[in-house]
């Protein structure tokens, strides 16, 4: 997460119609029951960013791990295949290496729109191990990868209105690779696609924040996150999208190659703290309570904009 890339941005405006701003509100009130079981969702978390997958680095055996558990969990979840048995292989070069990484995609086909896609993703990948240290990356991103495993539990008893990809993206960590090929390979056309919630680092913050970045370049997006009602459990802030004096971060996560591309994306993330990137960011520093209601907002916002037009 968070690589400074210099990539011309592109700019798009208004994809979406807001019928009714109030919806979101509706949606997303904390008094409500969480939509998943939060003692799963803190289980995998803890499953993921413990040694047995040793930093699941793109090519070794801690990733193979982790996609096999990933892709065992979506079955679980009868969440379907999107591509043969889940996976879509792809090769790159990363700084004069060689390399060989696997997408897991899964597909729930919208009630509503089942042509139009909404892709809801976060990277499994980290950084494996360095100097006989695991880097066991639980809050970058074992937490994004547990919350698609909690958006598929709530879609069991409450299907999407629009088909939705649910995208654990590899080598993240090695320049987007995954999530690049994954839009320059695209399996549908990409104007079906029509909207990313990408999520990197969500489950710890000291001040109870968590960014949501992209508002900045769709006034209807922009109008629905104003729409949501903070709470003292959590407070979503838009920003870090270049226009706030704040490290931008358009492109420092998967929702790169989408923007690129001018699909709509909203991103979610926690700022940078002392363990990001090292060792020490396990699961034993991790904000459970901060965590369950990061993930329980960004699902009450899916909901919003998935009963939104496109």
């Amino acid at each position: 997460m968070k690589h400074i890339i210099w990539l011309t941005i592109f700019a798009f405006f208004g994809f979406i119609k807001v019928s009714d701003a109030q919806e979101l509100n509706r949606a997303n009130t904390f008094e409500k029951p969480f939509p998943f079981n939060t003692d799963s969702l803190i289980f995998q978390l803890k499953t993921l960013s413990s040694d047995a997958f040793q930093g699941r680095r793109t090519g070794t055996a801690g990733a193979e791990k982790a996609k096999n558990h990933i892709i065992k969990k979506f079955k679980n979840l009868k969440v379907l295949p999107f591509t043969r048995d889940y996976q879509q292989s792809f090769s790159f070069i990363s700084r004069g290496k060689s390399y060989s990484g696997v997408n897991i995609l899964g597909y729930v086909k919208g009630s509503k729109h089942p042509e139009d896609y909404i892709v809801v993703s976060g990277h499994y990948d980290h950084e494996g191990i360095k100097n006989n240290q695991i880097y066991n990356g639980a809050d970058d991103n074992a937490s994004g990868v547990a919350a698609l495993f909690a958006f598929a539990e709530y879609f069991e008893t409450h299907p999407p209105e629009h088909s939705v990809i649910l995208a654990a993206f590899d080598a993240e960590e090695l320049g987007l690779s995954g999530s690049r090929y994954f839009v320059a390979n695209s399996i549908v056309p990409l104007k079906h696609i029509k909207l990313n919630l990408n999520m990197d680092m969500i489950s710890r913050n000291d001040n109870n924040q968590l960014y949501v970045v992209g508002t900045a370049f769709n006034d209807s997006l922009k109008k629905a996150i104003s729409n949501y009602k903070n709470s003292d459990k959590l407070s979503l802030l838009m920003g870090h999208d270049g226009n706030d004096g704040l490290e931008n971060w358009t492109m420092s996560s998967d929702q790169a190659p989408f923007h690129q591309n001018n699909i709509p994306f909203l991103y979610f993330g926690v700022e940078d703290h002392q363990d990001y990137h090292k060792p020490t960011d396990t699961f034993e520093n991790i904000h459970p309570e901060f965590y369950k209601n990061a993930v329980k907002t960004i699902i009450s916002i899916f909901i919003t904009l998935d009963a939104m037009p496109f």
